[in-house]
Formats: C-alpha cells, sequence, structure tokens
C-alpha cells in the first residue's frame, strides 16, 4: 500500500470507477490512484540473487529484444482488450498509442504491439540493476509522474520496498505433497482449505456427485474470505483460523502472469506477477505502464495502511509426488484464481487425468455476491460444457473455456525425468518442453 510521507496537504487523488461487461460484469477503479508500489521487479531480482546462473544482463535480454521488435497481440488480450480499451484503458495518450493501429483502430489478435520507450526502459534495467525502478532513474520518473497526475506512490514508498521471503505453506492431496504461497496472503490458504476439505473425497472427478461436492467446497471456503480474511486486520491469524476450521494440519518442513518451470533434475518453480486489471497509466517516455492493484475491489473490501502489504489471491504453487514427480502451476485470474488451481489440482491428483486433461476440463466458481444476505447467498458461474446436478444456488452460464475462469500454467517433471507442460486455452497459454541441455 503506498502513501509513505505523504502530506497532509497532498493534491486530491485521481481515480475513476470502471464498469465493464467482462466476465458478466466486472466493477474496478483505474487511474493513478488506484496504482499500488510495484514490487515484481524486486522479487525477480532477489530470486536471481539466491538462485540465478546467468547473469541478470543475460536474463533481462529477451525481454528487451522483444519489446524493441514487438510482440503479437495475444488471442486472450485481443477478446479482453474490446471490453476496456474505452474505459479502462484509452484516457492515457501513450497507453492508447500502443493499443492502436496507424489508422487509428483498436488493435486486434495477432497485430503486432510496440509499446514506445519499454525497450530502453529494459536496457536501463538490464545495465543498472533492478534499483532504478526503486532509487534510480525510473524511480523518479515514475514519482514525478505520480505527484503530477494525482498518484499515491512516493519515493519512499520504491526506497522503502523490500520482498519478503516466507516459508510455504504445504498441503497434501492424494499422492502429492504441496507448497504454495503462505499468509498474509489470502490465496494460498484458501487453496490449501479447499484441497483439505476435498482431501477425503473419492468420487471420480465430471460425475454430478464430485461437482456437487467442489460446490459445496467453494462455498464454505469463499464465505469465510468474504467474511473474514477479506476483512480483518490480522490476515495471518484468520488464514490459520481458517485452515484449522478445515481440519488442515501442517505436513512437515518445506521441500493478475504467471509461469510454471520444472528441470529433470527435480528443481520446480512457480512465479505469479500481477498488473490487476491496468490503470491505463503509462509513466511518460518509459513505456511503463502501470498496475490498478489498488482498484481490484474483490481484492480490496477493507482500508490498508501506508506501507502494509495487500491483500493477495496470487497462489503460485509447487509439489511433490511420492514416487518423486515435481509439479508446478499456478494462475492469473483475480479471485477465481483459488477456485481454478483447486479444480485443476483435484482432477490431476484424483482423477488419473493427464496434466493436460485437468487443465482443459470445464470450471466452475462459486460467487458471493455484494448484496448477498448475512447468511452468504451466493450465484455458481460455470462453463456451458459443465454438467451441473440440482443445486439451491442460481447458476450464470459462461461459454467454454472463458477466459473469466483463469488461464492455469502447469509443468511436470516425472521421477524418470521425463517432462511434460501443460496450457491454458482460456487465455491462449504457451507450453514447451526443451531438450536435454538446450
Amino acid at each position: 500500500m503506498p502513501g509513505l510521507g505523504t502530506r497532509g496537504d497532498a493534491p486530491d487523488r485521481v481515480a475513476r470507477e470502471v464498469r465493464t461487461d467482462y466476465g458478466g460484469g466486472v466493477t474496478m477503479t483505474a487511474g493513478h490512484a488506484s496504482v499500488a508500489t510495484p514490487g515484481a521487479l524486486a522479487g525477480l531480482d532477489l530470486a536471481h540473487r539466491r538462485w540465478g546462473s546467468l547473469s541478470w544482463r543475460e536474463v533481462v535480454a529477451p525481454a528487451e529484444e522483444v519489446a524493441r521488435g514487438g510482440f503479437t497481440l495475444g488471442a486472450a488480450a485481443g477478446y479482453y482488450l474490446p471490453y476496456v480499451f474505452d474505459s479502462l484503458l484509452g484516457w492515457d495518450r501513450e497507453t492508447a498509442a500502443a493499443l492502436r493501429r496507424d489508422d487509428g483502430t483498436p488493435l486486434a489478435t495477432g497485430d503486432v504491439m510496440v509499446i514506445e520507450g519499454l525497450a530502453d526502459s529494459l536496457s536501463l534495467i538490464a545495465t543498472e540493476g533492478a534499483s532504478t525502478l526503486y532509487d534510480g532513474e525510473l524511480a523518479q520518473l515514475l514519482v514525478t509522474d505520480m505527484a503530477d497526475r494525482g498518484g499515491l506512490v512516493t519515493a519512499r514508498d520504491l526506497s522503502a520496498y523490500r520482498p519478503v521471503v516466507r516459508p510455504a505453506l504445504g498441503v497434501r492431496t492424494g499422492q502429492w505433497s504441496i507448497r504454495t504461497n503462505p499468509p498474509p496472503a489470502i490465496g494460498g490458504a484458501v487453496l490449501a482449505a479447499m484441497l483439505t476439505l476435498l482431501r477425503a473425497e473419492s468420487n471420480r472427478p465430471g460425475t454430478a456427485e464430485h461437482i456437487g461436492r467442489i460446490v459445496e467446497v467453494q462455498r464454505r471456503v469463499l464465505q469465510f474470505r468474504r467474511d473474514r480474511l477479506d476483512v480483518v486486520e490480522d490476515r495471518e491469524a484468520a488464514a490459520f483460523d481458517l485452515l484449522r476450521d478445515v481440519g488442515w494440519q501442517a505436513s512437515g518442513p518445506a521441500s493478475t502472469t504467471h509461469v510454471s518451470v520444472v528441470h529433470s533434475n527435480g528443481t520446480a518453480c512457480a512465479i505469479t506477477a500481477s498488473y490487476g486489471y491496468g490503470s491505463g497509466a503509462t509513466v511518460p517516455g518509459t513505456g511503463l505502464w502501470l498496475n490498478n492493484c489498488l482498484g481490484e475491489l474483490e481484492l480490496n473490501r477493507a482500508p490498508l495502511r501506508p506501507g502494509e502489504r495487500l491483500r493477495s489471491n496470487m497462489a503460485p504453487t509447487v509439489g511433490r509426488h511420492d514416487d518423486g514427480a515435481v509439479l508446478a502451476i499456478g494462475s492469473p485470474g483475480a479471485d477465481r484464481i483459488t477456485t481454478a488451481l483447486f479444480q485443476v489440482l483435484a482432477a490431476f491428483a484424483h482423477g488419473n487425468l493427464t496434466l493436460q486433461e485437468a487443465v482443459d476440463r470445464p470450471r466452475l466458481h462459486v460467487s458471493h455476491l455484494e448484496d448477498g444476505d448475512a447468511d452468504g447467498s451466493a450465484r455458481v458461474e460455470a462453463e456451458e460444457d459443465l454438467p451441473l446436478p440440482d443445486l439451491a444456488l442460481a447458476v450464470r452460464r459462461h461459454h467454454p473455456h472463458s477466459m473469466y475462469f483463469g488461464g492455469v500454467g502447469a509443468a511436470l517433471g516425472q521421477a524418470s525425468g521425463d517432462l511434460e507442460a501443460a496450457a491454458d486455452p482460456r487465455r491462449a497459454g504457451s507450453a514447451a518442453v526443451a531438450p536435454p541441455n538446450g
């Protein structure tokens, strides 16, 4: 949460409420006052210093090369853009310019997109390191833009930001020992609670009884999240209250873009980084698009103090099978992240499916309504090719493989050393297996 060192006479903050038809209707706030302190680059820098083998410049170079030549607008982005171009992304001159063709019409799937200034910013990051965004040239440009256009992020926010390393949260499902994002983040605790409640489930995935159980588990856990995790001050204590309530036990010491990677040597890595829905703002001259992590209303239902960690539903997850296989998995998708991962992991760990089959299966999400009554009125959002049993809840259908239900990316390393990867068609995900030493 930004705002460290803010003066009492600071100018009014500039934010706008945006309502889109995406996913059946989503409300958010955008603009400079929706921007949270950026943390992803500092986190990647820490990971590189702890575990990297290539130089920092070599790590950044491919991104700089792609930014300089332009990149193809993917199918998921092409689907999302018409919903938000005018309302969310079109108000900032530099953001809008990157999203228009030469004739002024919006880009579409397959068009080449070039963000002016981004390659030069990445070159600076490659040369100066991540610190340029926290104490250097890019930091100064960001802070100046925030002050000029009604944002909250200050120089003190940037210089004080530190990534935090925490022990992973463990849970057992089937023959897999899973490790996921720990409290005070919300996503990992919610995922662990759902997997714990399903642990005794023996019904074959896809049956009416199993789907009914998926709905029951989601409703119970997500109601706790709505009533407690989203609003209490001590999120860590509340998360462990949830886990104890569902019968979770620690399983021993740990062994809104997602990347999952495994190696034949038994290493697994899952990284999730969020831009929110996007603030629409570009730092002038840099090509750096700013997040709206303060504007995701479904994740920010209670106030935060400057310097406090945001509520996060991200749940990058790794696992190890009893036979030695390793798994890395995660997803974008706002409040649907945990339910997407829950269904894929349940199908894969308990359903004798391949990883890709588990990712492809139709999904549902139990949405707790903002205007629901005290007992937690809810609605089932479901892809239309998922057969549902009779439910005591309203149902809203979405087209098959709707991007509303996330974009799970997973990689599997078998105990034999064979590698697999699965990409979600919902967000035009991609998967690749490199040959040994490739």
